[in-house]
């Protein structure tokens, strides 16, 4: 097993990582893994299920059993990994019921964490949830929370208001299902009621929903104090651990009903909400609640055109036609108790349209009015056990592409681990090259020059949401989530595999969509976390990462042809395996990686006498690199693939280089 001193501890300072030295530090992380969504081994979506056994699950073995975690380590310090967005799930820790932890998987997880530490990588907490959780087509909260607010989540695919693979996929058929299941499509969960519901009384059920109370808790105090309840559980498992540098608030948050107007439908922008209309469904929250409370509705479906360069609306589809209430017996929508809307002759009648916009009179805000305080809770939490430890917060993941930001009164030491992903090759798993397009302009994307261009703009709004943290001092940005996904082009590079090609060339396409995201990453200077590593994933299209057919690993055992080769079951290798500066002694200026000559520089202002380390992986340099040093001198360790970097004296230093 590898072992070495314990990592320095991480802090912020302004808009940056540092060290206890003072270095600038870049973390170029992973999401470790994909699959640590679902129960172990056999709970992935490619397997059929009722969730009816959800109390009986167990969490360990995600993402791997601890015997096997040392090859899988060695192979991400082998790819120049230095940390690790290391997920879990509310349901891993609670899922028997209330109150009651499973220890064993909480052991298993801390061990994990220890283990990290020792091949040198940082970690951070990653409370992950997928629109809210198993049974409403993703992962994150247990079961029994449905029973406690009333729901029965045996009806949701019945009633229409949950979209689930494991309902609708014909598993005895196999294969993809367009027809079924199309690709993609879970994230339109949020957009339904039991979404809908779910997050608005997790978020605001105070104002919402005042008179529905668990255990003598409103649902809004009983529901946050559970997942901060099993956030603790591993806090104390943790808190020893220096290379552990904070918490994820909440992986991709829905935003339920708060700020919304009842019987309003986004079609596009309007005068109600400025932002694009995606693909899929137009619910209003009127449509919501009605089909909750078995009433038949007809929603507009949208899909985009490339004529209009838009979301338009191309049919409708009747939702819940068989008339089924999600409700349990003898409990009922408290939003109707409160006086959102009332049920007369069969259907639903509203009572007040900006029942969920305006509460005491004064219009509500879901980042100000719910996220701020929800960051703070999460704060408090974890600094019970360590003062230190980071905030990563998340805010839906549109919020800075289409400008927003942070809500001011954020926690201190707060850093914006917002996501991105170019959504057009994610929706569609086509890598649209010379011409994309910008599903945000409705404009074409010309070139590599646009392209690239398209990239980096998109993520430089996404690090200036970060202006309003700390006090308005700005935060160190963090891209929770980004990637590609692997079977572009119906599995065209598994195929191509399979009859014996294991070149670049099967994956050239996944190479160019990566270089162009990370010479963005390096160019606006931030850190980021790829998604994902799934040691369980297969070529298999059913199952890629085994949750809802998305296949974003960057390894999977189907492509490990060679043991032998720590490298093997890597996919798309040059595209993410690049030389970056993983800590600056000084201001880093600039850093650059040309793929195609294999050209790096990197430029930066030495201030004091720590070293600047650079990851220089053989992948791209097989046989020697030629280096130069412009005011300084360096050293080369071929074991850990790292140059050293020591100033002369204060003042520019440039390196340069290039392949042998």
């Amino acid at each position: 097993m590898s072992s070495r001193s314990p990592l320095p501890k991480i802090h912020i300072d302004g808009s940056h990582f540092r060290d206890e030295d003072g270095r600038t530090v870049i973390l170029r992380g992973v999401n470790l893994g994909g699959d640590c969504k679902v129960p172990y081994p056999d709970g992935g979506t490619n397997h059929p299920t009722d969730f009816a056994d959800h109390r009986g699950v167990s969490f360990i073995g995600r993402p791997f059993p601890l015997e096997e975690a040392e090859e899988h380590f060695l192979r991400l310090q082998a790819w120049g990994f230095n940390c690790l967005r290391l997920l879990t799930t509310w349901e891993a820790v609670e899922h028997a019921g209330p109150g009651e932890y499973d220890t064993a998987y909480l052991d298993y997880y801390a061990e994990l964490c220890r283990m990290a530490g020792e091949h040198g990588f940082y970690v951070f907490v990653d409370f992950h949830q997928d629109v809210w959780s198993r049974m409403t087509g993703g992962d994150g909260a247990p079961g029994w929370l449905f029973e406690k607010v009333g729901l029965d989540f045996t009806k949701f695919h019945q009633a229409g208001a949950a979209h689930v693979m494991q309902y609708k996929y014909d598993y005895a058929r196999g294969g993809r299902q367009e027809e079924n299941y199309p690709t993609m499509t879970w994230s339109q969960n949020y957009r339904l009621p039991a979404n809908g519901i779910m997050w608005t009384l997790f978020f605001a059920g105070r104002d919402f929903a005042p008179g529905l109370m668990i255990d003598g808790q409103n649902v809004q105090d009983y529901m946050q104090a559970h997942y901060l309840g099993a956030m603790r559980e591993i806090t104390k498992r943790v808190a020893g651990m220096s290379h552990v540098m904070g918490f994820d608030t909440l992986n991709e948050p829905g935003t339920g009903f708060a700020g919304e107007k009842l019987s309003y439908r986004h079609l596009g922008p309007s005068d109600v909400k400025n932002r694009i209309a995606q693909p899929g469904p137009a619910w209003s929250v009127l449509d919501c609640l009605a089909v909750a409370n078995g009433v038949s509705r007809t929603i507009p479906q949208l899909e985009f055109s490339l004529e209009e360069m838009k979301s338009v609306v191309t049919h409708e589809k009747t939702e819940n036609p068989d008339g089924i209430s999600i409700w349990l017996e003898g409990r009922g929508c408290p939003f109707e108790k409160a006086g959102a809307y009332r049920l007369k002759d069969g259907e639903v009648e509203v009572l007040n349209e900006d029942f969920f916009r305006i509460v005491n009179g004064e219009a509500v805000s879901l980042e100000e009015t719910y996220m701020a305080p929800f960051f703070a809770r999460v704060a408090e939490t974890i600094r019970a056990e360590r003062e230190d430890w980071l905030v990563f917060a998340e805010l839906d993941p549109f919020t800075g592409l289409l400008g927003g930001a942070f809500p001011e009164e954020t926690p201190e030491n707060t850093v914006n681990a917002s996501h991105w992903y170019d959504i057009v090759t994610l929706s569609t798993k086509t890598f649209m090259y010379p011409v994309s397009v910008n599903p945000f302009s409705g404009k074409m994307l010309e070139g590599r020059e646009a392209i690239e261009e398209h990239y980096r703009k998109q993520l430089g709004r996404i690090r200036e949401a970060g202006r309003t943290l700390n006090d308005g001092a700005g935060a160190p940005t963090l891209i929770g989530e980004c990637g590609v996904p692997f079977d572009l082009d119906g599995g065209a590079a598994y195929d191509a595999f399979a009859k014996g090609d294991h070149s670049n060339k099967p994956w050239e396409k996944h190479i160019m969509a990566l270089n162009f995201l990370y010479n963005a990453l390096d160019a606006l200077h931030l850190s980021s976390a790829q998604w994902n590593y799934t040691a369980s994933n297969s070529n298999d299209l059913a199952v890629g990462d085994g949750w809802n057919q998305e296949d974003l690993s960057i390894f999977s055992k189907d492509q490990q042809h060679d043991p032998d080769n720590i490298h093997s079951g890597g996919r798309a290798l040059k595209g993410f395996v690049r030389p970056y500066a993983k800590a600056v002694s000084g201001v880093l200026k600039e850093v650059r990686f040309d793929l195609g000559t294999r050209h790096f520089e990197l430029s930066y202002e030495a201030k004091g006498e720590g070293t600047t380390d650079v990851f220089l992986p053989a992948v791209q340099y097989p046989g020697g690199a030629n280096l130069e040093v412009d005011g300084g001198e360096a050293t080369y360790d071929g074991r850990t693939q790292m140059l050293a970097i020591t100033a002369l004296k204060d003042g520019p230093v440039k390196i340069t280089i290039t392949p042998r």
